[in-house]
């Protein structure tokens, strides 16, 4: 079944259309990177802005490099890290075939090797780089099953490959790489402390730079957005305080006085957190309360990258009051 979804959607991938697949991060809407057409349809899908640039998706670092141009720091990320969920930000090779939607009009790509092994085997069947976000509507929570891309999107998902819950559940950590020091611009399960050890010294992620800093008004890669993953009612982070008409994502072990109507990991495990962030999120999105109130989440490792989402998806000005 599998085999036949997956030659099905290379062939529409072809034609022009819109397939919806599983990576280990998250499902993305994918189209012909090298198709105008294909691509606007992705915006259009969306309702993304064109301005805001998109990934695209590639079988090695070989295929990758008759797109970006890798210096020796791209090039070590890429080997260390591809296939995974890493996202690097290169020079953009003129003429190179990529639709100029795809980069929104930058000198910059943004690619991505998958390592889910169905995605792997999409792309091979497609024979083309295939530009993909994450299948949902613009601004709103990340889909990390085919259910939430129904959800989200309904038919304009396109076909859409199924393979169960996604492995990681958060986008890829990107990395601008085309200077000395390469900066986070969006982070991931992969941290700036693995990455530090591969090749030194990295710049910090500055949540408040990054989802304002713009180069000539354009996001620099996807993700940078300031308001983005947002449920319909309001999210607040960091809470302490848990009125009655508020959903309450908790984390770690909770108290016998709070109502506690998920829990993100009994454990404390960050990566089980991650995991179930943006399926927890929809789920509490439907619930009938005023709002959701996340207890706080260690701002280290792969919680960094939590808290970025989280920060987004806060972005209201809404504060808990008793």
């Amino acid at each position: 079944m599998i085999d036949d979804d997956i030659k099905k959607g290379a062939e529409l991938i072809r034609e022009g259309k819109l397939v919806t697949f599983p990576t280990e991060t998250v499902y993305g809407l994918g189209a012909d990177a090298t198709n105008d057409r294909a691509v606007v349809n992705i915006y259009s899908a969306k309702g993304r802005p064109t301005f805001n640039p998109l990934i695209v998706h590639v079988t090695s670092l070989e295929e990758a490099k008759k797109y970006g141009e890798f210096n020796a720091v791209a090039e070590k990320l890429a080997n260390c890290f591809w296939p995974g969920p890493m996202t690097l930000v290169v020079k953009r090779i003129p003429n190179c075939g990529i639709s100029y939607m795809v980069t929104a009009g930058l000198d910059t790509i943004a690619i991505r090797v998958p390592s889910n092994e169905i995605a792997r085997r999409f792309l091979e069947a497609c024979g083309t780089p295939v530009a993909a976000p994450s299948a949902n509507a613009s601004g709103k929570v990340s889909s990390t099953t085919a259910e939430h891309v129904r959800e989200s999107l309904g038919s304009r998902a396109g076909f859409i490959i199924e393979s169960g819950k996604s492995d990681i559940g958060l986008e890829s950590t990107i990395i601008l790489a085309t200077r000395d020091v390469p900066v986070i611009l969006r982070p991931g399960y992969i941290t700036k402390e693995d990455i530090e050890k591969v090749i030194g010294n990295v710049e910090k992620y500055d949540p408040e730079k990054i989802a304002s800093g713009k180069e000539g008004n354009k996001p620099m890669a996807p993700g940078q957005l300031k308001s983005h993953y947002a449920p319909r009612i309001p999210l607040v982070m960091n809470a302490t305080n848990f009125p009655t008409d508020y959903a309450v994502l908790a984390f770690g072990k909770v108290s016998d006085d709070i109502h506690a109507d998920l829990n993100l990991s009994e454990s404390g495990d960050l990566v089980e957190a991650a995991s179930n962030l943006f399926d927890y999120m929809r789920r509490l999105d439907t619930f009938p309360y005023k709002g959701i109130a996340v207890m706080p989440i260690p701002d280290e490792g792969i919680g960094v990258a939590i808290n970025d989402r989280l920060r987004r998806a806060s972005q209201n000005g809404f504060t808990v009051k008793k």
